[in-house]
C-alpha cells in the first residue's frame, strides 16, 4: 500500500476533492456537510481498492471536482461500480451500463450515451416497418462505428473502443423506458429588450451580501447558466427576478412583451395546504382549458395516468412534483425561463427529456444546475455571481472551466479583489 507515503498520498487526495489544507487535521464533525462528503469519498478512493461502489458520488461536489474525480476513475486500473445521475461523469467513466428495468438486468457495451441513442435508434428501427433488415443492419453498423470514434477522445478510450468493436448487433435492444413531454412553446416572441439588470445586490438575514454589483443586459435567444459557490446566492438570486424578494440595492426590468416562469429550488408551498388536491384539480388551476380529458391527457404525457391523476399532491415524490412543476410552466406558455436547479429529484429519462426541451426552447433561459452536460448543451453565456461582483462570458461551459484567465478571475472574485 506504500506506508511511507500514505499521509502525502491522502493529503494529495484530499486537496484534490477541493478539501484546503488547513482542514486536513480537523476532526470530521468540525466539517459542514459538503466536506464531510468528500472526506468520505476520499476514503473510498484510498488505497487502491479491487473493487469500488460508488453511489451517487458526484453529489455536492462542484464540477472541477466531478471533472477531476472523472478523470481518476478513467485511469483507475480496478473495477469499479458506479449509480449516478450525471450523464457527463458517466460516459466520461463508464466502458459499460447495467441497465435493471422490468425486474430484469442487462448488461451493455459502451456508456450511457451510447446506451441511450442505441435504445431510441432501436426504437425508430422497429417502428420503422418499410426499412428492410439489411438497411437497419447498416444503418446500426455506421452508428456503432461513429460511436467508436467519438470515443478515442475521452480518458477511457481504449477500453470503451475495445468493447464497442466487439459489439454484437444481438446485443442491441430498445428501452421500454418512458420520457416525459417536456416542450416549452412560447405563446408570444420575445422583442428586441429582454432583461437589463443593473447594480443588483442582496444581503443574507444577517446582513452579510450574498450577492452584489450584478448587471449585465440579455440578449435574444441567449440561454444563461448562473453559477455561484454559494447555492444560497443563487436562490436568493432567482426569488429577486422572480418578484418574490426585494434587492437590497440596484434594479432590474423585463422587456414589455417578457413573460416569466420561475421554477424554485424549494418548491413545497405549492403542494400543500390549500394547494394539497388530487393532480387534475391541482393542474387545473394553472390551465386556461378546464376539460378534464385535457388536463388527463396533460398530466399523461408527463407520466402520470390512470389512477396516478388522483393522488393527492401532498404525497407525490421529490421527482413527480418536479415533474409537475414543469407541466404547470409549459401550460402558461412563456417565452422566458428562470430555473433553480430543474434536475434535483429527477431521474435520468426525466433530465433528458429536460435537456432536450430546454435545447429546443425558443425563448430566453438563465438556469443553475449540478448537472454538466445541461449546461454545456443548453448555456450559451456563463454568469458567475459573488459578493464582489460577477464573472460576464459569452462561451460553453467547458470552455470557461478549461480558461487558465478565467481561474484566475474566479480566484479573485472570491477573494474580494474582482469588483
Amino acid at each position: 500500500m506504500g506506508g511511507w507515503t500514505a499521509e502525502s498520498d491522502a493529503a494529495e487526495l484530499l486537496s484534490n476533492l477541493g478539501i484546503k489544507e488547513d482542514l486536513h487535521y480537523k476532526l470530521l464533525k468540525e466539517l459542514n456537510g459538503g466536506e464531510k462528503v468528500k472526506v468520505l469519498l476520499a476514503q473510498a478512493l484510498f488505497g487502491n481498492p479491487d473493487i469500488m461502489l460508488l453511489d451517487e458520488p458526484t453529489n455536492d461536489l462542484d464540477a472541477e471536482t466531478v471533472t477531476w474525480l472523472a478523470d481518476f476513475l478513467a485511469d483507475f486500473k480496478n473495477t469499479v461500480i458506479v449509480v449516478s445521475h450525471d450523464r457527463y461523469f458517466l460516459d466520461m467513466v463508464c466502458t459499460h451500463v447495467v441497465d435493471i428495468d422490468f425486474q430484469r438486468v442487462r448488461l451493455f457495451s459502451g456508456n450511457y450515451s451510447f446506451w441511450y441513442e442505441s435504445s431510441q435508434l432501436m426504437s425508430r428501427q422497429i417502428a420503422d416497418k418499410n426499412k428492410k433488415t439489411e438497411q437497419k443492419r447498416a444503418e446500426l453498423m455506421e452508428f456503432i462505428q461513429r460511436f467508436s470514434a467519438n470515443a478515442s477522445k475521452s480518458r477511457q478510450a481504449t477500453a470503451r473502443k475495445k468493447a464497442l468493436e466487439k459489439l454484437n448487433l444481438e446485443e442491441l435492444r430498445p428501452s421500454s423506458r418512458k420520457y416525459p413531454f417536456i416542450h416549452f412553446k412560447p405563446e408570444r416572441e420575445p422583442g428586441d429588450q429582454i432583461l437589463k439588470v443593473e447594480n443588483l445586490g442582496k444581503k443574507d438575514a444577517n446582513g452579510d451580501w450574498l450577492f452584489a454589483n450584478v448587471s449585465f443586459t440579455m440578449n435574444k435567444g441567449d440561454k444563461i447558466a448562473l453559477l455561484s459557490r454559494e447555492s444560497g446566492a443563487l436562490s436568493a438570486f432567482y426569488e429577486v427576478l422572480s418578484g418574490e424578494e426585494k434587492a437590497n440595492e440596484g434594479r432590474y426590468e423585463y422587456g414589455q412583451t417578457i413573460s416569466v416562469e420561475y421554477l424554485p429550488n424549494d418548491n413545497s408551498e405549492y403542494f400543500r395546504n390549500e394547494n394539497d388536491l388530487d393532480l387534475i384539480n391541482w393542474l387545473r388551476e394553472y390551465s386556461k382549458e378546464k376539460d378534464e380529458q385535457f388536463i388527463r391527457g396533460f398530466l399523461g404525457r408527463m407520466l402520470f395516468s390512470g389512477e396516478e391523476v388522483m393522488k393527492k399532491s401532498s404525497v407525490l415524490s421529490g421527482g413527480e412534483k418536479v415533474r409537475c412543476m414543469m407541466a404547470k410552466m409549459m401550460l402558461r406558455n412563456p417565452n422566458f425561463l428562470l430555473l433553480d436547479e430543474p434536475t434535483n429529484h429527477l431521474d435520468l429519462e426525466s433530465i433528458t427529456a429536460l435537456n432536450n426541451g430546454l435545447s429546443e426552447f425558443k425563448g430566453n433561459l438563465i438556469f443553475s444546475s449540478h448537472d454538466h452536460q445541461l449546461i454545456q448543451t443548453v448555456a450559451n453565456r456563463i454568469i458567475e455571481i459573488s459578493p464582489n461582483g460577477i464573472i460576464d462570458q459569452l462561451m460553453s461551459f467547458e470552455e470557461y472551466l478549461a480558461s487558465e484567465k478565467i481561474k484566475k478571475q474566479r480566484e479573485a472574485l472570491y477573494d474580494g479583489a474582482l469588483v
